[in-house]
């Protein structure tokens, strides 16, 4: 949408068209010309062998225009570009100056039919003559079916240039999106001539096709996912960048069309590439080095603050996403409210709007289809919360179908307490889908008589296993001692999907430390948080998802991050206490069943 906002606002005077001639001394290395889309009278007196392209009626007209500066005006007057008008031009004088072929054809067939019924001659010899006539057809038929044949069948070769790129009908600079392109689509291609040998060939000039580079000329070019495109690429998009200009040659080596290479074909655009940090790293250094050069490089943020301002500009977007669909009804208030209320809880953040745009618009046409089949001439809140179960992502789905798997063969405890388990919270992959993750410590002698060990299991990745080594200090600092033969076994149930980040500390150490002091954990208390060697309590993302997954389990309270309180956008119906903790001792406070070692535990952390 930038780029394309970019491309507007860029000047529509600078239009180049570009036609391929064929070169009399070297026929693999096609002459350029390069010519004004929409030329202004200064342009053509200094160039007066264009005004034969342009009618007496148009001169004026472009005098006055060109004038007022008014490209955009002149544009929609002239509506063929000079570099199509020369093409169209050469090949009308080309075709003027022999005899059409079709006329050559139809002239021997007739020739051949009069000599068949009406010339006195042998019979063998007017299947002779049935058979030729035939044969001729036959090669008629494969002339027109291959590029080339048929000019090179007739007594000249075609000399009239290709326009390769043509910027005819635009009114605005170009905009050209080369996402996914192969190598001949971005830098331009020569095709493979099969027939380039005994002269039968395709001249050189006609084979040429112009790449994205040539035809976001005077423009912009878009690619997405920029990472994806191969090394060698990068250094041709670099060339052309830095040249501004690019010859245009066969991109395959086993074609014909790698013998051609064209002089070189301006390629003078912006380009505005898009990609993802963990791909930084194949972006080739050479181009990152010339877009901060000669560029910018930009972070662009996940979500927007949360203000009068910025919420009006949803309401918009949520109009123009209805008006490009053009199928779903309108929104009334409350359902505005409800997706500018889902954006804020996409966005996971305190006062923040998510800019996930494609999500939300998502939503919107969700909520416009349940309103559609339910025969709506406006879409009320109602059918923007049905929405959001038939929304769900992948992940969602397959989140809630873990839980109730979990729950059906009672890997989920919800009911009682029990020593050394503990129900984490986890979100499932980089989506928003919450999911009740149970961990169980249990401490056993060490196996080793110098010191003991922490073994965690679950296919941890290096944050989560980073994470269980800081909540050793934890317990090591407020257990007491013994620990050094004692081995600590933490299991994070079933997570065949593997573990990743520090969300579950909290829920480690309170499942460690119940595992050492014999003291039961509540199985209706759900946790998540991050902490810090001494005990601290740090925020964490998804904690919204994280408590409906909770909710979803049967499980009533849930312990959260103060710091986090305010991300937290969960819908009424979610029956749980949310209780905010700051510390260590906050967190064992409710999570740890009442007794007599509970309350000397406190008291020893309280100091």
């Amino acid at each position: 949408m930038l780029a394309q906002a970019m491309a507007e606002l860029m000047p529509v005077e600078k239009l180049e068209d570009v036609l391929a001639y064929p070169n009399k001394n070297s026929e693999n290395q096609p002459l350029v010309r390069v010519v004004r889309t929409y030329p202004d009278y200064e342009y053509l007196m200094k160039n007066k062998h264009f005004l034969k392209y342009f009618s007496p009626k148009e001169l004026p007209r472009i005098k006055k225009l060109g004038s007022n500066k008014d490209y955009q005006k002149l544009a929609k007057v002239l509506h063929n570009g000079l570099g199509r008008r020369i093409a169209r031009f050469k090949k009308a004088e080309e075709e003027a100056k022999g005899i059409p072929a079709k006329f050559l054809i139809l002239l021997l067939g007739l020739l051949l039919l009069f000599v068949v019924f009406f010339a006195e001659i042998e019979e063998n010899v007017k299947w002779l003559i049935i058979a030729v006539a035939l044969g001729i057809g036959f090669l008629y038929v494969i002339s027109n079916a291959t590029a080339g044949l048929g000019r090179r069948l007739m007594p000249t070769e075609s000399t009239g240039p290709k326009l390769i790129v043509d910027n005819s009908t635009r009114h605005n600079a170009p905009f050209v999106d080369a996402t996914g392109s192969r190598a001949g689509a971005l830098l331009g291609d020569c095709k493979h001539d099969p027939l380039q040998s005994g002269g039968l060939g395709t001249p050189a000039h006609l084979r040429v096709e112009a790449g994205a580079i040539h035809q976001a000329n005077k423009g912009v070019l878009f690619i997405d996912e920029i990472a994806s495109l191969r090394l060698n690429w990068q250094q041709e998009l670099l060339t052309a960048m830095q040249e501004k200009q690019y010859p245009i040659t066969g991109q395959s080596e086993m074609s014909s069309g790698a013998l051609v290479k064209t002089r070189p074909v301006p390629s003078d655009f912006v380009l505005v590439a898009a990609g993802n940090l963990p791909d930084m790293k194949q972006i080739h250094p050479a181009l990152r080095s010339r877009i901060r050069g000669g560029g910018y490089e930009v972070y662009v943020e996940d979500s927007l603050d949360d203000t009068s301002e910025n919420e009006e500009k949803l309401v918009r977007f949520i109009a123009q996403e209805i008006k490009k669909d053009g199928k779903i009804p309108h929104f009334n208030k409350e359902a505005v409210s409800e997706i500018i209320e889902e954006a804020r809880k996409m966005s996971g953040r305190r006062k923040k709007f998510t800019l996930n745009l494609r999500e939300l618009g998502g939503l919107v046409r969700a909520a416009g289809d349940v309103a559609r089949d339910k025969g709506l001439k406006l879409v009320t809140k109602d059918e923007v919360r049905e929405a959001k179960k038939i929304f769900k992502s992948i992940e969602s789905q397959l989140g809630a179908s873990i839980i109730e798997r979990k729950r059906e063969y009672q890997t989920i405890v919800t009911k009682g307490a029990e020593i050394g388990r503990v129900n984490g919270l986890a979100v499932l992959g980089d989506s928003r889908a919450g999911l009740v993750l149970p961990i169980v410590a249990e401490a056993a002698p060490s196996a080793s008589k110098s010191e003991g060990h922490v073994i965690a299991t679950g296919k941890l990745g290096v944050i989560a296993k980073e994470a269980v080594d800081n909540v050793s200090a934890i317990f090591k600092k407020y257990v007491g001692t013994g620990i050094s033969r004692t081995d600590l076994h933490i299991q994070f149930l079933q997570t065949y999907e593997g573990v990743e980040g520090d969300s579950a500390s909290i829920s480690t150490a309170v499942a460690v430390i119940s595992a050492l002091s014999n003291i039961p954990v509540h199985q209706g208390v759900a946790m998540t948080g991050s902490l810090d060697v001494r005990g601290k309590v740090l925020p964490v993302g998804g904690v919204s998802s994280k408590i409906e997954a909770a909710a979803e389990a049967g499980i009533k309270k849930v312990l959260i991050p103060e710091a986090n309180a305010k991300d937290v956008y969960v819908t009424k119906k979610t029956k749980v206490k949310l209780v905010k903790v700051q510390n260590i001792q906050d967190v064992l406070k409710h999570a740890l069943k009442d007794c007599s070692e509970k309350k000397k535990l406190l008291k020893k952390i309280g100091g």
